[in-house]
């Protein structure tokens, strides 16, 4: 008996064909590789019982002064704060505006990507591109900014902690700005203020109503100096993260007579939407329009990824500015979520785990989120509009948890051979199922082999070149899939 390990490197390849990710993962769904281990994620249950009117593009949770929670929501045409027992408060400002469900965007010069259309048609320069409706949502004590990117609306609405009373304008704030948060020095920051694309603005340390620049007062404003749009702004590493369509720029307290001071850092790294990024503990990471990036107080870098090409052709174009971004920290991940060629809204998801450095893809309907923290598990909106606390139990509606290989050499290649036993290496016997997918030559048929429940050792029966495989559960547990091992014996060659 001759046992062969196939040993494949955790995360998935998925920029080329499944030749070019031979010996490793080329697809999954539902799965993760944690600590060197294929695994299932974790799975999910409604934690709300009220559907929202209608979806939800931003979520932020926290605690208030008395120690009690709140998960606040921003819907397309409304804002809502959940306590900690999932009871729902509309706290929708009066003569707020309806948000836009959807981007809409003409087809006109300068709207489309390169290499998109036919080279040569004309197109007449009136580009038109209207987001869909996004919030930024952030806590300044125990209250709660919240502003949203509806065109003609984008007004700090500040809300004071009482479910009694409703959100409303804040006070002397710029108006028609692209988002705000809190620094950690408490002041209020707004960018893309007042309309003027890259105008950053900030409320007087500690006094949210007073915005107007006076000796006796910390507030300010500046513009940046750079030739894009502000899209997203974040707090990372005690500085605020300034992103644009073209660059970034790290915004630092300095103090008096400036207060902030801005610092370019990093060119040709845009965000490709407004929620678009995440911060751990320690970095900021975000989606460009064909690329990743990382920002860790220092310069921006640009992250490798093996799943890039995938995404970015599989991506919706037209509905980008749906695309979000949250942490789940209790496996070191970034998730994106983001609609697909063939989907309005979002279906799939790219995860990157930082401190591994591997990537894995995957289907899931959602649309805003926390990471865990303030509640014991990540908190995520649904495209059905319920709320689902994530990482509980494994139940996935349905869906089956998979990973499948690129092509996998048997041997040499010179001849054929014959698998008789496999030896896994999993913790759950019994809750894992594998398939074999056979390969006489490179540009022959491929054949399926029988579905093969996991034992110690398991009997099969196949005769390849080469092979992939696709290891798979229905099962409701939290199991383990490590190495596998064949038994393989050499055949003739041919």
């Amino acid at each position: 008996m001759t046992l062969v390990t196939l040993k494949i490197p955790p995360g998935l390849y998925k920029n080329g064909t499944i030749y070019q990710a031979a010996g490793r993962w080329y697809d999954a769904d539902l799965v993760r590789w944690f600590e060197n281990t294929l695994r299932p994620i974790g799975g999910w249950q409604t934690m709300s019982t009220t559907q929202f009117s209608d979806i939800s593009r931003g979520m932020h949770n926290y605690y208030n002064n008395s120690n009690a929670r709140r998960v606040i929501v921003g819907t397309t045409s409304n804002l809502y704060v959940y306590d900690e027992g999932s009871n729902r408060s509309d706290i929708t400002p009066s003569g707020i505006t309806t948000g836009n469900i959807d981007a809409i965007a003409n087809t006109a010069y300068g709207s489309q990507f390169y290499g998109e259309s036919t080279y040569g048609t004309a197109r007449p320069d009136n580009e038109t591109y209207i987001p869909c409706t996004t919030w930024s949502i952030d806590n300044f004590g125990e209250n709660t900014i919240a502003l949203n990117t509806t065109p003609g609306e984008g007004k700090i609405y500040y809300w004071e902690n009482d479910t009694s009373v409703i959100a409303a304008v804040l006070t002397n704030a710029p108006v028609d700005n692209q988002g705000a948060l809190v620094t950690d020095e408490r002041y209020i920051m707004a960018y893309g203020a007042g309309g003027i694309p890259r105008k950053i603005q900030w409320c007087s340390q500690e006094a949210p109503t007073t915005w107007t620049p006076a000796p006796t007062n910390s507030a300010g404003s500046f513009e940046l100096a750079s030739d894009g749009k502000v899209r997203a702004g974040i707090v990372v590493r005690g500085q605020v993260l300034i992103l644009t369509d073209t660059d970034c720029h790290a915004i630092t307290f300095v103090g008096s007579p400036y207060y902030y001071t801005p610092q370019r850092a990093g060119s040709n790294c845009g965000i490709i939407a407004p929620k678009a990024v995440a911060v751990t503990g320690t970095a900021a990471y975000w989606m460009g329009e064909k690329s990743f990036f990382t920002y860790d107080g220092g310069y921006t870098e640009p992250i490798k990824s093996d799943v890039s090409d995938a995404v970015f052709n599989d991506l919706n174009q037209t509905q980008r500015s749906k695309i979000w971004a949250v942490v789940n920290g209790q496996f070191n991940e970034i998730w994106w979520f983001y609609p697909s060629e063939g989907s309005t809204e979002i279906d799939k998801y790219v995860v990157y785990n930082f401190l591994e450095n591997f990537w894995t893809t995957g289907s899931m309907a959602r649309t805003s989120g926390v990471d865990s923290g303030v509640f014991q598990n990540p908190i995520f909106a649904s495209t059905d509009r319920y709320i689902y606390e994530h990482e509980t139990g494994f139940d996935w509606d349905g869906a089956t948890p998979f990973a499948e290989s690129g092509a996998i050499s048997l041997g040499s290649g010179e001849r054929i051979m014959n698998v008789k036993e496999l030896i896994p290496d999993e913790s759950n016997l019994g809750d894992t199922s594998v398939i074999f997918k056979t390969r006489m030559y490179p540009t022959a048929a491929e054949t399926t082999t029988s579905s093969y429940t996991m034992a110690n050792p398991t009997s099969v029966r196949l005769t390849a070149r080469q092979v992939r495989i696709k290891v798979s559960s229905n099962s409701s547990s939290d199991w383990r899939f490590g190495n596998m091992r064949l038994d393989v014996s050499e055949g003739s060659r041919r």
